[in-house]
């Protein structure tokens, strides 16, 4: 198996020192689950939160085919198929969206868990819904970002659960016996007069975190843009909140709202369904603004995100405001809120042009950033 984890890389997510494509939970899962796997039929194996591919090209690796899989992340599903490509294993799995599809008649299921709790319901009630009921789940995680509150998760939907010893920092939770499964239905609530959807695990839930507040506090009452051909771009999108705002606050404007999060785009479209707007608002998935031309947008909001998987990075942000810099044409504005200790002013200078501090608090600074 170390051949397998030798070639493994991140690309395209941010690759530095201490950010790392397999670790301990990974090798964890995989040696929990060689006994089960080595008597799976072709289609029985699923994996799911698997960062870079380690459990699924682990699992391939074998002889194993047929494997569905599901990385909410954008980076990390294309991290799996560049891995997968200079593996020889590119035929061996077929990536799928988190519904019913994925997880009908499994019977084993290789499990990263999430760090957030809903996250993990939404999961394991999707897996106990519709996967074979012999199914089991071998779910691991690095101990510091695992607690006792998601063994009783796992015991909402099934009726037994074994606990591994902890090895190199990790542990895994083994779950039989699947019992009153459901589908993910994402979380509601009103905001700031906004309908606002959640599936488990997109940043900041169905609430405002406070950096966003600051942000639309402070936009401008009439920006450039918002037609069809130029529309006023929601970048990060997450619950897809800011767009939203813009499209119920100037009446008739066309957004763009785009995440690499799988999660995060499910719930934006449901925040805009939710709020009557959707015929306005376009939601896709991509990486940054990837999907986008060149020098075809007058304005872009921005909430950087600085988590890098479980990993807290500052080298995000960069590379978003990179992207930034191509899309805007000359004149158009990046609308930034970021906590105000990354001092991203001299990054957001040289990226894109002039920046002004609009607002500061006691922790978040909104910036607006003109393309030179």
């Amino acid at each position: 198996m170390s051949e397998i984890f030798d070639v493994l890389r991140r690309w395209p997510d941010v690759e530095a020192p201490g950010l790392v494509a397999v670790d301990a939970a990974d090798r964890l899962i995989l040696d929990e689950s060689a006994e089960l796997r080595a008597s799976a039929q072709a289609d029985g194996i699923v994996a799911i939160n698997d960062t870079y591919g380690a459990l699924t090209l682990g699992a391939a690796h074998p002889g194993a085919s047929g494997i569905r899989t599901h990385i909410d992340a954008l980076t990390g599903e294309r991290a799996l198929e560049a891995n997968a490509s200079r593996l020889g294993l590119a035929d061996r799995f077929r990536p799928l969206p988190l519904d019913a599809e994925l997880v009908r008649g499994a019977r084993i299921v290789l499990l990263r868990l999430p760090r957030s709790l809903d996250a993990l319901r939404d999961i394991v009630g999707l897996i106990a819904a519709h996967a074979d009921p012999g199914v089991v789940v071998v779910a691991g995680g690095r101990l510091k970002h695992m607690s006792v509150s998601m063994n009783d998760v796992l015991r909402e939907h099934f009726g037994q659960l074994d606990i591994s010893h902890a090895r190199q920092k990790s542990r895994a939770l083994v779950a039989r016996a699947p019992r009153d499964g459901r589908d993910p239905m994402p979380a509601g609530a009103r905001v700031e007069g906004l309908e606002v959807r959640a599936y488990g695990g997109v940043f900041a839930g169905a609430r405002l975190d406070i950096g966003t507040r600051l942000l639309l506090e402070h936009l401008p009452d009439a920006p450039t843009g918002g037609t069809p051909s130029d529309p006023l771009i929601d970048l990060a999108c997450g619950t897809g909140v800011i767009g939203a705002w813009m499209a119920t606050r100037y009446p008739g404007a066309h957004v763009y709202s785009c995440d690499q999060s799988a999660i995060a785009v499910a719930s934006a479209r449901e925040t805009m369904l939710a709020n009557g707007i959707a015929e306005r608002v376009t939601v896709v998935r991509d990486h940054i603004l990837g999907a986008r031309p060149s020098d075809s947008a007058s304005f872009i909001a921005l909430n950087p995100p600085f988590h890098s998987g479980a990993a807290v990075t500052d080298l995000i942000a960069p590379r978003m405001f990179e992207d930034v810099a191509r899309v805007l044409r000359s004149g158009g504005q990046l609308w930034c809120v970021w906590n105000s200790g990354l001092k991203y002013r001299p990054l957001l200078e040289r990226a894109i042009g002039p920046t002004e501090q609009v607002a500061r608090n006691a922790k978040f600074t909104v910036t607006v950033s003109t393309r030179r």
